[in-house]
């Protein structure tokens, strides 16, 4: 049996959005472990500092996390909390996920002073967004629309828009619930306009391979159907060659929970919207990975991989 930890420390960048995650981790583990001693280790990464050039020109967002990595490599801190979408499709070997939590609202959110819906944008409005997921889609149905490139922490995005430089920024609607500011969401945009990234909504907590003990101190910190559905997503965009660089997006929800069927929906585009490929399938949650590769099969007979050629 694993001993009760005497001391956790957590490796985190230091945004509003992911210390909040951490420390919603932190409150967790000491509810779980009263006497252990739980602390933070704020880090800023690479992805946070380069802020001129959008992510898929510099390394995608596995920029987010190595930083974080080489502390649980040093020894540092035991584990790192993550947004699920921000944690690379293939990990080093050396690291595991040990644990994925309840999944909070997955949708984009639709943020503007002046509108309330995507729809109601007039031809010309310039949205904002730093996702060529969420670009291709704004572009294939709304194609009137400009969609300019946004990047930054939460606050920063938000102060662009009010600062008038955008009509609108699309935004995960997680992050901005996390942090108290519902109240800017004008719309959540349904799966059906704007399918999330794989792992939208989630928190990851990863550490090293070779430590179990981690692991089982994690385990009740895990959300079951939550991470059969985004080890389902993951699949897809592993499979895929999915990361930032790839407008890719990829949704499981739990279809008929009383049997543990997971439907799947995923979609491949060039960043343009010209051209989409997109696919549905349900099955069980008990294998995960088997439904996410069933998805890619019926993506490809879609055209998935005359698309991700074109993109090259």
């Amino acid at each position: 049996m694993t001993s009760t930890p005497d001391r956790i420390v957590i490796a985190t960048r230091e945004s509003r959005l992911a210390l909040w995650q951490a420390e919603h981790v932190r409150d967790l583990l000491r509810k779980l472990y009263p006497a252990c001693r739980v602390e933070l280790m704020g880090m800023t990464t690479r992805g946070d500092q380069i802020l001129d050039r959008p992510l898929a020109k510099v390394g995608g967002k596995g920029l987010f996390v190595k930083e974080l990595e080489t502390a649980l490599l040093d020894r540092s801190a035991d584990i790192a909390v993550h947004s699920m979408k921000d944690v690379p499709m293939v990990l080093e070997p050396e690291f595991a996920l040990v644990a994925i939590g309840p999944r909070e609202v997955p949708y984009d959110a639709f943020v503007s002073n002046r509108y309330g819906r995507l729809e109601d944008l007039p031809p010309g409005a310039v949205v904002g967004t730093s996702s060529l997921r969420r670009e291709a889609q704004l572009r294939a149905m709304y194609p009137y629309l400009a969609v300019s490139s946004l990047r930054g922490n939460l606050d920063t995005r938000l102060r662009k828009l009010d600062e008038g430089q955008y009509d609108a920024i699309i935004l995960a609607a997680a992050g901005l619930t996390r942090l108290g500011l519902a109240e800017r969401i004008r719309s959540t945009i349904p799966a059906e306009a704007s399918l999330p990234a794989a792992g939208q909504g989630a928190l990851g907590i990863e550490a090293l391979a070779d430590r179990p003990e981690v692991a089982a101190w994690m385990k009740p910190l895990n959300d079951a159907a939550t991470a059969a559905c985004v080890r389902a997503e993951r699949a897809v965009s592993r499979a895929l060659a999915g990361s930032c660089e790839v407008p890719l997006g990829a949704y499981a929800d739990m279809a008929e929970p009383a049997n543990g069927t997971l439907r799947l929906r995923g979609l491949v585009a060039t960043p343009d919207g010209t051209r989409i490929a997109r696919a549905e399938h349900s099955g069980p949650s008990a294998d995960p990975e088997s439904l996410g590769l069933k998805l890619v099969e019926a993506l490809r007979a879609q055209g998935a991989n005359e698309i991700l050629a074109a993109l090259g």
